[in-house]
């Protein structure tokens, strides 16, 4: 007789997506990195050299012998969320996945022709079953992207720039892309915490499970407004010295900041695009073709200008005050850096100062609606 568990169906009732696109949660910011990289010099060449000479199956060979694949008899548990994510999100290939002996928790989803999705031990002992579904509809979310073979290129880059980077020049053009691909990939996590939420369907275990990322088993220590709370301090704290820093603690790391996301994925499972998804109303995978291009770029632009606009960060209201036409751009980060200068013309003061938001916020929007048309 078939079994008709869990492995079939989803284990509790969860809202199905048939044919949906990964247009329908991928964030803005993550389209428009993609569209950056894409356009980044020498890209399409080191690509297609790398698409051709990645071993694909080394590494699928390397994992088969050294991690456990899961399976209905190995990791059943995992095996069942991972058909279930597949379930939800109608994906109709499943990937394969495997344990990989680690204790710092992670998950990662690679590979060129298949996708391939590894969780660590550490990852497995940190979350409870509805945070781990949560992960494992993250990484569901992307193969559903096509993120896979970027991914995979970053991690082969990566080790590359280390054995080249005694070579006089040979790491300047490897780096320029690495970093370009480490922008979209912080990105591009943004897009897949949405797709685990749309997986899960559980905002309250997304939160959990990103908590612990960040603090670790003591969940009853720890408290989600509090959590949040850290990610607004972080954004409005400090003065244009600190964004600078912000900047630069970003650059060497994969993914963003465990606050930002949590922020991020709140904002979105309260947002009426998310809603509408789980309405039933959201674009499907047949319409992927249909897709204009310029669209999805406007959307990407309108997306930052927003960005821009709402911002508490010092140097983001600054661009905004200059995007604005506010003032002089030599005086304003003088009296920035200096933490002089008068706010009667309106401009930032140290402490990113323009407290109602008026001045920057209405230069930005006039500004990036100027630039959607």
């Amino acid at each position: 007789m078939t079994n008709t568990g869990p492995e079939k169906v989803p284990a509790r009732n969860r809202r199905r997506f048939p044919g949906i696109s990964s247009r329908a949660y991928e964030h803005p910011a993550d389209r428009s990195a993609l569209v950056a990289l894409r356009n980044l010099s020498g890209f399409d060449t080191v690509f297609k050299a790398l698409s051709g000479l990645l071993p694909e199956r080394s590494l699928r060979l390397l994992f088969l012998s050294d991690s456990v694949r899961v399976g209905e008899t190995q990791f059943p548990h995992l095996h069942g969320m991972l058909l279930d994510a597949c379930y939800v999100l109608d994906l109709d290939q499943v990937p394969q996945m495997y344990v990989q002996q680690d204790p710092k928790p992670n998950a990662m989803c690679i590979g060129l022709d298949e996708p391939i999705i590894v969780v660590t031990t550490g990852l497995i002992d940190l979350l409870d079953e509805e945070e781990m579904r949560a992960v494992v509809g993250h990484e569901v979310g992307h193969a559903l992207s096509g993120h896979a073979v970027y991914r995979t290129v970053l991690l082969f880059l990566t080790n590359l720039a280390l054995k080249v980077a005694w070579i006089p020049l040979g790491n300047v053009a490897i780096t320029a892309i690495v970093t370009a691909l480490r922008e979209w990939f912080r990105k591009s996590e943004l897009s897949a915490d949405r797709a685990g939420l749309l997986a899960g369907q559980d905002v309250h275990a997304s939160m959990r499970g990103l908590m612990k990322l960040a603090g670790g088993h003591h969940l009853h220590e720890m408290n989600v407004d509090a959590f949040l709370a850290q990610a607004e301090e972080y954004e409005e704290s400090g003065d244009l010295r600190d964004s600078v820093l912000k900047i630069l603690n970003m650059l060497p790391r994969t993914h963003p900041f465990t606050t930002v996301r949590a922020a991020e994925l709140k904002k979105w499972s309260q947002s009426r695009d998310y809603q509408r998804i789980m309405d039933g109303h959201y674009p499907r995978r047949d319409e992927d073709k249909d897709t204009s291009v310029g669209d999805s770029f406007r959307e990407s632009a309108s997306h930052y200008a927003d960005s821009v606009r709402s911002s508490k960060d010092p140097l983001m209201k600054l661009v905004g005050d200059i995007a604005g036409g506010a003032g002089d751009l030599g005086g304003k980060l003088r009296d920035v850096f200096t933490g002089s200068g008068s706010s009667t013309n309106g401009g930032p003061q140290a402490g990113g100062a323009d407290r109602d938001g008026k001045g920057a916020q209405g230069g930005a929007g006039g500004k990036g609606r100027a630039t959607e048309q």
